[in-house]
This record gives structure tokens, C-alpha cells and sequence, in this order.
């Protein structure tokens, strides 16, 4: 301003200094303004002041501005009153503005600070649900097995013994062939297994060896009963190979591990050859066959042989009572995603009007002073209540003129007119 001054001549100063004072003050406390809004110490307090009072700043810096520049328009204006009383107005709806955004902030930080701890705790609800759901699954795992394949009468004890067995034998076999099998794979490989790998496969081999070696004998057994000869002649065979294997394979060992006791006990005279390992090995296996299968096999591996082959093991004169709902997995948390997909629209629209309806509100403060300053009138009605406001198009101008048009005049109707 006294730059614009220096040009101006001498004997004109004093007039042109009485005629820039409402705005030769501005600059300066416009430019001391903006460094108190736009600078500071830490980061922490530059991010707080352009959040907080930036934008208020900016909307009293636009407001005196054009208030100052609008006094000289005062002496041209035809209706002086309604300016005056708008610019009034428009100073008002920014202080409100001003205030509504704080206040609006505020009630951003709150309504964060509530979704942060719904998120806390739906994570510990689900980390709690998760917790329980591994304690629950065997037990609801177990009461799907049972409700789908077994009903009551249903030879539990036969079917957990004939499991258990095989996973004992397994473990027996295991330690027996493992020396044998870690030799064959160095052979074949050229480098010693280890055999913390070859252990659980060898024992898993085993133990699916052992069921199927009772699924054998149940096999040929039915055959027995139905008197189906062909089927008879086909599971000996298929008996017979199974005892080969195994008598092979695993029997063998242990009467290989007894050999050196047998010798040991006799003085060395007897000397057990091939056919005598294979028959003691062969007996050994038609004995723990027989034990095994008289006592638990022949009514266990039945419902080991349904669980397989998804077939429901029931037993005839034996009702069924009522069954509780089954515990449902999927359909249940998808119907209430699909529930909750309007509570997402609405509280998605809740923050993006807690986002965009104070800044525009300031914004929409700053154009009305513009406005008044032209049509002496605001563009907008401030405050806005909600977002449908800020998205409805905005005002023409032509609605911001006042309105010349003489109304039209009252026609008299004819019944007053025929008594007048």
C-alpha cells in the first residue's frame, strides 16, 4: 500500500491515506496471520494449526477483504440498507460456519475413535471366536461324524480299539524296518535320509497297511457268509498275498530280532533257515490276525469300512431321537454380511459427510461475500444440514435477483360486480 502511495503526488497524499485506510492496514496483518496459521515449532503443531484454524483463517482473511474493499461501493449503491444488512448476515453464517467446523472435527475425532474401538473389539471377538472354534472342531467334528455316519448301537469301543491297534502295530513295524528302509534309500539316493522324515512316512504306510489288512479279512469273511464262492476263491488269493507281504516285510523282522535269542537258549543247535522264519512268521501273523480280529476287528472295521465309503452304519430295531440343528458354517456369517451391507452405506455416508460438510460450509461462506458484495445477497443458506443439500445443484443467479414483475391485478368476481 505505500508503494501505491509513493506514486500518488505530494498534495494528494493526505487525501489518498484517508482514502486507503480501511485497507492499508490489511497486508500486514493479513501476511502476520497467515505465518501464525502456516508455521510452527514441531511438526506436531504445523499439522494442528492447518487443520484447525486454516481454514477459518482463510474465510475471515476473504471476509475482511471484501468487506473493506466493498465500503467504497456504499455511496453507489442504490439500496444501502439490504447490502449492510447481508454483509451482516454473511458475517454471521461465518462465524457459525467457523464454529460448526471446529465443532464438526470434534465429532470426526469422536466418531474415529468409535470405529477404532468397534474394530478392537470385533478383532478380539473374532480372535476369542477363533480360540474357541480350535477347542470346539474336534468336539463338533466328532458330533458330525457321529450324527452323520453312526447312530445308536454303533460298536464305538470296537472302532477306537481297532485304530488303536493299528496305530500300535504301526509304531512296532516302524522301529523294525526303518534300519532296512534307511539302507535302501541310501542305496538308491547315495546320501543317508533323515530320519526324522522317513519315521512319520514309514508310520502312516504302516498304519493304512494294517486297516487294510482287517478290510481284507471283512472282505473275505462277508464272502464266507454269503456263500459266494467266487468271491471266497478271490479274497484267498488276495488273503493270501496279504499275509505274504506282510509276513515278508514285517513279520519277518521280528523273528529276525528273536533269532539271536532262540540261538542264545539252545546252545546254538537250532539254527532257524528260511522256511523256518517264514512258518514261524506265518504263524505269528494268522495268531495276532485271529486275536485281534476275533475281539475287536470283526466289529470295528464294518464302521471303519462305512466311514470310508460315506455310508450311514445303523443297526435294525434301533430309533433315532430327536437331533439338534446342525451347526452351520457359511450360510450364517454370509446372510449377515448381506445384512450389514446398508449399515456400510450409511456410516460410509456418515463420514463423508462429517468430511466434506464443514470445509464446504467454509467455502460456501467465502463465495457468499463475494455474492453479497455483487448482488447484495448470499448465494447459499448457511448452515447446510446435511449432505443432500451440498449435492443438490447450485443456485442460479437469476434466483438471486429481486423480483420487478407487477402482479397481475385481482379480478373482480361477477357476482360482486352485478351487485355492485
Amino acid at each position: 500500500m505505500q508503494l501505491v502511495q509513493a506514486f500518488v503526488p505530494t498534495e494528494w497524499r493526505g487525501a489518498a491515506e484517508v482514502l486507503t485506510a480501511p485497507l492499508a492496514w490489511i497486508p500486514g496483518w493479513h501476511a502476520a496471520m497467515m505465518n501464525f496459521t502456516w508455521y510452527g515449532d514441531t511438526v506436531a503443531e504445523v499439522a494442528l494449526k492447518r487443520i484447525v484454524i486454516l481454514l477459518p483463517m482463510l474465510l475471515l482473511l476473504s471476509g475482511v477483504w471484501i468487506t473493506m474493499a466493498s465500503l467504497y461501493t456504499i455511496p453507489f449503491r442504490s439500496n444501502r440498507g439490504r447490502f449492510v444488512t447481508a454483509m451482516l448476515v454473511a458475517w454471521w453464517d461465518a462465524g457459525r460456519t467457523a464454529w460448526f467446523y471446529w465443532a464438526g472435527i470434534v465429532r470426526l475425532a469422536v466418531v474415529l475413535v468409535g470405529w477404532v474401538w468397534g474394530l478392537l473389539r470385533l478383532g478380539f471377538g473374532i480372535a476369542v471366536a477363533a480360540v474357541k472354534a480350535a477347542f470346539q472342531s474336534p468336539l463338533r467334528l466328532l458330533d458330525w461324524t457321529s450324527r452323520n455316519y453312526f447312530k445308536p448301537g454303533v460298536p464305538w469301543l470296537a472302532f477306537l480299539a481297532l485304530l488303536l491297534w493299528s496305530a500300535v502295530e504301526a509304531v512296532i513295524f516302524m522301529y523294525t524296518l526303518q534300519p532296512t528302509l534307511t539302507e535302501v534309500l541310501a542305496g538308491i539316493t547315495g546320501f543317508e535320509p533323515d530320519p526324522r522324515l522317513v519315521a512319520p512316512l514309514l508310520w502312516i504306510f504302516l498304519f493304512f497297511l494294517v486297516l487294510g489288512s482287517f478290510a481284507c479279512i471283512h472282505a473275505l469273511a462277508a464272502a464266507v457268509r454269503a456263500k459266494d464262492i467266487a468271491q471266497i476263491i478271490q479274497m484267498s488269493a488276495v488273503e493270501l498275498f496279504v499275509m505274504f507281504f506282510e509276513v515278508i516285510f514285517l513279520y519277518r523282522e521280528l523273528i529276525d530280532a528273536i533269532t539271536p535269542w532262540i540261538a542264545q537258549t539252545t546252545s546254538e543247535q537250532v539254527q532257524l533257515g528260511l522256511v523256518s522264519t517264514l512258518a514261524l512268521a506265518s504263524f505269528g501273523w494268522v495268531g495276532v490276525r485271529g486275536m485281534t480280529w476275533f475281539l475287536f476287528g470283526r466289529y470295528g472295521t464294518p464302521a471303519l469300512v462305512a466311514v470310508l465309503a460315506r455310508e450311514t452304519i445303523s443297526q435294525e430295531g434301533i430309533t433315532t431321537g430327536f437331533q439338534s440343528p446342525q451347526p452351520d458354517f457359511w450360510k450364517g456369517p454370509i446372510l449377515a454380511l448381506k445384512n450389514e451391507t446398508e449399515w456400510f452405506r450409511r456410516e460410509a455416508r456418515q463420514v463423508f459427510e462429517l468430511l466434506s460438510l464443514p470445509v464446504l460450509q467454509m467455502v460456501a461462506a467465502a463465495v457468499n461475500f463475494a455474492v453479497v458484495a455483487v448482488g447484495s445477497r448470499p448465494m447459499f443458506a448457511l448452515p447446510f444440514r446435511n449432505l443432500d443439500e451440498i449435492l443438490a445443484k447450485t443456485p442460479s443467479m437469476a434466483g438471486m435477483k429481486p423480483s420487478n414483475k407487477v402482479p397481475p391485478p385481482r379480478t373482480q368476481p361477477a357476482h360482486e360486480a352485478g351487485g355492485a
